[in-house]
C-alpha cells in the first residue's frame, strides 16, 4: 500500500479553476489537471523568483519534492498550451498557510500529512555526478551535457541510482539544457562533472541546481567522498572555454 502523500504549504486556494482556449466550448476540450500544490510551485518560482531552497521551505517539503512538483506543474501547463486543452486547477494534498488543511486540521497542528519522515527528507541532499559508468569505480565523465550518465547519490544514506542520459547524447544541439532538465525532473539538488557550458549552468541555476565543476580524473566514489569532505566548492559562473 503506498504511503500517503505529504501536504505543501500554499500561500492562498486559487480563486480560479479552470482556464480554456477562446471561442471553444469546454464540452468539446479535453483538459490537463493542475494540483493546487503544482500551481503555487509554479507560482513561487516563475512568478516570485524564489530559488528551489526558499520555494521548498515555503511549502514545508524538501528540494526534492519541490523540484518534482515543479517539473510536472511546468509541464502539464506546456502540455495545456502547446496542444490547445483546457487546464483545470484542482487536487493535491495541500493546506493553506495560517489556514486549515484541507483534511480539516488547521495548518498549525500535526496534520498527520506531516510526519517526522517529512522533516528528515529535508535535511537529506542529492547529488547526481556525470559518469561513465552506473557503478562507484567508474570514472567521471568530464562532460555535463554528453555524458553517458549520472549517479545520483542520496546523503547522508548515500543510497545509489543511476539516470540514464544516453539520448541527450544523440542530440545535435540543446544536449547541456535537456540534460539540466532530467536532473531537474529527478529532484537533483547539486550536479558534479567536468565541464558545464554556459547555457546548462543557466538551466541548472534556474532549477536551483547548485553545481560543482572540474570535478575529473577521479572515479565515482572518490567524486563523492571529496564532495563531502568539502574539497569542491560550488561555481558561481560556467566554465571557461
Amino acid at each position: 500500500m503506498p504511503r500517503p502523500k505529504h501536504c505543501r504549504y500554499v500561500s492562498s486556494a486559487p480563486s480560479v479553476n479552470y482556464f480554456k482556449p477562446c471561442g471553444i466550448p469546454l464540452r468539446e476540450l479535453e483538459e490537463v489537471t493542475l494540483s493546487v500544490d503544482e500551481l503555487e510551485a509554479l507560482r513561487l518560482a516563475d512568478k516570485e523568483g524564489l530559488t528551489a531552497i526558499d520555494a521548498a521551505q515555503h511549502m514545508l517539503v524538501s528540494r526534492h519534492t519541490f523540484g518534482r512538483t515543479l517539473a510536472s506543474a511546468r509541464r502539464k501547463v506546456a502540455t495545456a498550451l502547446s496542444q490547445g486543452l483546457a487546464l483545470r486547477i484542482e487536487g493535491g494534498s495541500y493546506a493553506v498557510h495560517e489556514g486549515k488543511c484541507r483534511h480539516g486540521r488547521m495548518a498549525q497542528e500535526a496534520c498527520s500529512c506531516h510526519t517526522s519522515n517529512e522533516y528528515k527528507e529535508i535535511s537529506m541532499q542529492k547529488i547526481a555526478i556525470s559518469s561513465e559508468g552506473p557503478t562507484l569505480e567508474d570514472w567521471v565523465d568530464p562532460r555535463f551535457g554528453r555524458a553517458g550518465g549520472f549517479v545520483v547519490v542520496e546523503l547522508p544514506e548515500r543510497k545509489l541510482d543511476y539516470i540514464d542520459n544516453g539520448a541527450s547524447q544523440m542530440m545535435a544541439m540543446g544536449a547541456g539544457i535537456e540534460t539540466a532538465e532530467r536532473m531537474a525532473a529527478a529532484g537533483v539538488e547539486v550536479v558534479l562533472s567536468g565541464y558545464v557550458g554556459p547555457k546548462a549552468f543557466d538551466a541548472l541555476t534556474a532549477a536551483g541546481i547548485k553545481i560543482c565543476q572540474d570535478v575529473e580524473g577521479v572515479t565515482i566514489g572518490e567524486a563523492i567522498e571529496n564532495y563531502v569532505a568539502g574539497k569542491y566548492p560550488f561555481a558561481t559562473e560556467s566554465n571557461k572555454q
